[in-house]
C-alpha cells in the first residue's frame, strides 16, 4: 500500500526536512502556523501562545543548520539538550537539514543527581557525541557544575542555541540527511529493561510519518494538540507528522499537563483540534483531576472538532474509554474519534491503528479480554501489499499462529530502525527475525516482545501484554497459567481506588519460589487507614477475579513505583528495587501459605512506637526502615512502617 501520491498538496519527499521549503514557498502556507507553543503559567493559570509559521520555521532551520556546520561536520553526532518548546522543534529539524545525527535527551539539573542524570550519562557513553547544544543558561550551569556529570560532559564542545538562532553560519548550500543516513538516536522507553539506543535513518522516519498520515487521514486542515515529551517516540514523531501533513500542531509541556490535566481538553477546545495523541492513562487522570462537570460548567469546552483521539501505551481498556466518552459526549466528543493505536521505537514509532475514517462508531469496536484493538489487519485493498506488515507468531518456531491464539507480535516495514547502537547481538535478535521459508518471502521482522491476539472477520489485533511481564500462576498439576501483569494491577486498583494511585501499581514474580508480588502506591495521606485490611482486600479481589494468590503485598509512598517518561510502569525495575530493599515502605504483608491459611509468624508493634521510629528514621534521612516482629494468631506476617 503506497503512501506516495501526486496531489500537489502532498509533496512526498524522501526525508522530512525537505517538506519545509516546499510549504514555506506556497502562498497558502508561508504565514500559516506550523507549531504553537502553549505556556501555562503555574502561578496564575494564565495561558500565552507563541506561533511559529512555516516560513519562519524554514528560515530558522536554515540558519541553525548553517551555524551547526561551522564547528561540526556532516555525519557528526550532536547531543540535543534543549528544554521542550519551539527551540527544540527548530533544533531537531536543523540537525536533519545539516546532516547531523541528533541524540535528544531531557536536560537534567547538573547539580541535582537523579534518574535523568543516569540516562544522560548513558547517552554520552553510548553515542559518543562530538558536541552538545543547549540553552545558554544550561551551558553556563554545566560549566559551573562538579562531580560525575560534569566530568562526563567536560570533553564536549558546547553550543548555545541562542547564538545559533541569531548568528547562523555561512549560508552555504546543505545536502542534509539522505534517506539512508542516520538522523536520530532515540532511546526505548525502558519499560522492560535498560533503555536502548535505536538507530533511525531519515528515510525510515519519513516512511513512518507518511504511513501515519494516511492511517489518521491527516492533511493541511488538521490541527494537532500534543503535550507528549518531544525527545522520542510519539511526541517526536508528531513533530515530523505535522510537517509532512502541512498541519498545525499546538504543543504544551508534560509538566503543565500533569500539573493541570484539564489543560489538554482546553487546548483542544481553544484551537478546534482535530487530532491529539495521548497515553491511555490520560483519560482516567482527566476524569479524576480535570474538575468534572463543575469545572466544565464554569469554563465550558467543545470537543466536537476531534476526529482522532489517539490512544497509545497499550493495553487500552474499553471500560476506561467508555467512561471518558460518556462523560464528555455532552461536550461534543464523538465516540467515532477514538483511535486506539500501537507503536514502538524499533519501528520509528507508528505501527497501526484500529481507527477508521468512516462513520462507524467507536463503541462498535469489539473488545477482547476487556481491551480495545490496536490494528485492523484486513483491508479493502487486499490486492496491495501492506506497507507495515504485522504478524503474530510462535516465538520459538517463528511460525504464524492461528487467529485466536496468543503469540509474539512481529513487524516488518521500511519504517524498521537499523538496530541498537553498539549492541550487535541484541540487534540481530530483535531486528533480523525471519519466518520459515515461504511464509513471508525474505522479509526481515522486528521482534517487538509484545504479545498479541488476532480475532474476528476484520482480523483485529489486540496487544495483550509483554512477554517479560507475564506472571506465571502455579496450577495443582504442577503446570502454570500465564496472567499478564496489567490485569493484576487493574484489579488491585479497582479493589481500593479511594486509597491507591491508578497506574502506579506493579505486579511481578520474585524469589523465593517465584512468589507473586504486588507493589502499590498509596495516595497522599493514605497510609493511616487499616493497612492490613487493605492488603487483605486486594489479595481477596485478585483471587476472585484472576485466580491469583499474592504472596507479598507492599504499600509504598507516592511517586516511588518506577515509571517511564511516557507513564509506563517499569516492572523489572520495581522487582529490582524490592529485592534491594529500596522502596519507602508504608506497610507490607507477607502471606506464608499458598492457600492463605495456617499459623502466622509475626505482627507489628504498638502504633505509637512505630510512628516514633518511622519519624526518627525519616528525619535522619534513612527512609522508613522500622520493622517489627512478634507472634499472634492470623494468616500473614506484617511489617508496618507507620
Amino acid at each position: 500500500m503506497a503512501t506516495e501520491n501526486y496531489d500537489p498538496c502532498y509533496p512526498d519527499q524522501p526525508v522530512v526536512h525537505r517538506y519545509l521549503p516546499v510549504w514555506a514557498k506556497l502562498p497558502a502556507f508561508g504565514d500559516k502556523p506550523a507549531f504553537v507553543w502553549a505556556d501555562d503559567d503555574a502561578a496564575t493559570g494564565d495561558m500565552s501562545y507563541t506561533a511559529l509559521t512555516y516560513s519562519q520555521l524554514d528560515a530558522a532551520v536554515e540558519r541553525i543548520a548553517s551555524g551547526l556546520l561551522g564547528p561540526l561536520t556532516r555525519g557528526d553526532t550532536l547531543l540535543v539538550l534543549a528544554s521542550p518548546g519551539l527551540r527544540l522543534v527548530k533544533l531537531l529539524f536543523a540537525c536533519q537539514r545539516a546532516g547531523l545525527t541528533a541524540v535528544p535527551v531531557i536536560p537534567p539539573n547538573p547539580s541535582r543527581p537523579g534518574p535523568a542524570h543516569a540516562h544522560l550519562l548513558r547517552a554520552v557513553s553510548q553515542t559518543r557525541p562530538c558536541a552538545a547544544v543547549a540553552d545558554a543558561r544550561y551551558v553556563d550551569a554545566v560549566a559551573g557544575a562538579s562531580g560525575r556529570i560534569a566530568d562526563a560532559l567536560s570533553g564536549l564542545r558546547w553550543l548555545s542555541v541562542e547564538e545559533l538562532e541569531l548568528e547562523g553560519g555561512s549560508g552555504a548550500t546543505m545536502a542534509g540527511c539522505g534517506p539512508d543516513d542516520t538522523y536520530l538516536i532515540q532511546y526505548t522507553s525502558g519499560a522492560t529493561g535498560v533503555p536502548k539506543p535505536v538507530v533511525v535513518t531519515a528515510g525510515s522516519a519519513a516512511h513512518n510519518v507518511r504511513a501515519a498520515r494516511r492511517a489518521y487521514d491527516l492533511g493541511p486542515a488538521s490541527v494537532i494538540v500534543s503535550w507528549l515529551p518531544q525527545y522520542h517516540d510519539c511526541g517526536l514523531m508528531f513533530l515530523l507528522l505535522t510537517v509532512v501533513s502541512g498541519a498545525t500542531c499546538v504543543l504544551a509541556s508534560p509538566d503543565a499537563f500533569l500539573r493541570r490535566p484539564r489543560l489538554w481538553i482546553e487546548l483542544i477546545s481553544e484551537f478546534r483540534a482535530t487530532c491529539t495523541p495521548v497515553p491511555s492513562f490520560t483519560l482516567p487522570l482527566v476524569l479524576r483531576r480535570g474538575g468534572g462537570r463543575t469545572a466544565l460548567s464554569q469554563h465550558p469546552v467543545q470537543l466536537g472538532s476531534l476526529r482522532n483521539l489517539i490512544l497509545i501505551n497499550e493495553p487500552i481498556y474499553k471500560a476506561c474509554v467508555d467512561e471518558f466518552v460518556h462523560e464528555f459526549s455532552r461536550d461534543g466528543l464523538h465516540a467515532g474519534s477514538i483511535s486506539p493505536s500501537y507503536g514502538l521505537a524499533e519501528n520509528c514509532t507508528f505501527v497501526s491503528t484500529a481507527w477508521r475514517s468512516t462513520s462507524k462508531r467507536a463503541e462498535e469496536l469489539p473488545s477482547y479480554m476487556k481491551i480495545l484493538p490496536s490494528a485492523r489487519l484486513s483491508s479493502s485493498m487486499a490486492h496491495e501489499a501492506p506497507e507495515i506488515d504485522i504478524a503474530v507468531v510462535n516465538e520459538e518456531s517463528g511460525e504464524p499462529v492461528a487467529d485466536g491464539v496468543e503469540g509474539e507480535v512481529w513487524v516488518s516495514s521500511p519504517s524498521n530502525a537499523s538496530g541498537y547502537l553498539g549492541h550487535p547481538s541484541a540487534s540481530l535478535k530483535a531486528f533480523c527475525a525471519r519466518m520459515p521459508a515461504g511464509r513471508s518471502g525474505s522479509s526481515c521482522f522486528v521482534r517487538t516482545g509484545d504479545r498479541g491476539v488476532i480475532t474476528g472477520a476484520e482480523r483485529y489485533l489486540y496487544i495483550v501484554g509483554r512477554s517479560v511481564d507475564v506472571v506465571n500462576v502455579p496450577l495443582k498439576d504442577g503446570g502454570a497459567r500465564r496472567v499478564h501483569a496489567h490485569y493484576i494491577e487493574t484489579v488491585a486498583f479497582g479493589s481500593a481506588p479511594d486509597r491507591l494511585r491508578g497506574g502506579c501499581i506493579a505486579a511481578f514474580t520474585a524469589s523465593p519460589e517465584q512468589t507473586t508480588c504486588v507493589v502499590a502506591e498509596l495516595q497522599k495521606g493514605g497510609g493511616r487507614g487499616d493497612n492490613r485490611g487493605l492488603c487483605d482486600r486486594i489479595r481477596r479481589a485478585l483471587w476472585e477475579a484472576e485466580g491469583v494468590r499474592v504472596g507479598r503485598l507492599m504499600l509504598v509512598e507516592t511517586g516511588t513505583v518506577p515509571k517511564t517518561t511516557s507513564g509506563k510502569v517499569r516492572r523489572g525495575s520495581a522487582r529490582q528495587k524490592l529485592i534491594a530493599g529500596k522502596f519507602p515502605v508504608v506497610f507490607e504483608a507477607v502471606y506464608d501459605d499458598g492457600n492463605g491459611e495456617g499459623s502466622v509468624r509475626g505482627v507489628g508493634e504498638e502504633e505509637n512506637q512505630m510512628e516514633e521510629r518511622c519519624a526518627a528514621s525519616w528525619v535522619a534521612g534513612e527512609g522508613a526502615i522500622a520493622t517489627a516482629f512478634g507472634s499472634a494468631s492470623g494468616r500473614l506476617r506484617t511489617r508496618s512502617f507507620l
